[in-house]
């Protein structure tokens, strides 16, 4: 159950990053709503996972996994550019993502 709250805060995380930017510096009602909820469901979420998980690998996850989501989505919704140092920074997140869930024996 550890794993599934924790892809549900990534999601959160995602959700949350992109309302960011579709606050427009939180003058906006409903974007600012959307996101002061996927902050605090992340948040939560992540809690009930850290409830098993180390807080190391979670966190890191988390994070990593969350920056990755916001960067592809950001391209897609927001017209962001993805260069060559971004995808190798990329490679470098999911690497790292990787050897910690293979070093927590999960």
């Amino acid at each position: 159950m550890a794993w599934f709250y924790l892809a549900l805060a990534i999601v959160f995380e995602i959700a949350f990053a992109l309302g960011t930017n579709a606050t427009k510096g939180f003058t906006r009602l409903w974007p600012s709503v959307f996101t002061l909820v996927a902050a605090a469901g992340g948040i939560y979420t992540l809690s009930l996972a850290l409830r098993t998980l180390d807080v190391g690998v979670g966190y890191t996850m988390w994070t990593g996994l969350g920056s990755i989501g916001t960067v592809i989505l950001g391209a897609l919704i927001y017209k962001e550019k993805i260069t060559v140092p971004k995808l190798v920074s990329f490679a470098a997140i999911i690497l790292g993502v990787i050897t910690l869930k293979v070093a927590s024996g999960l």
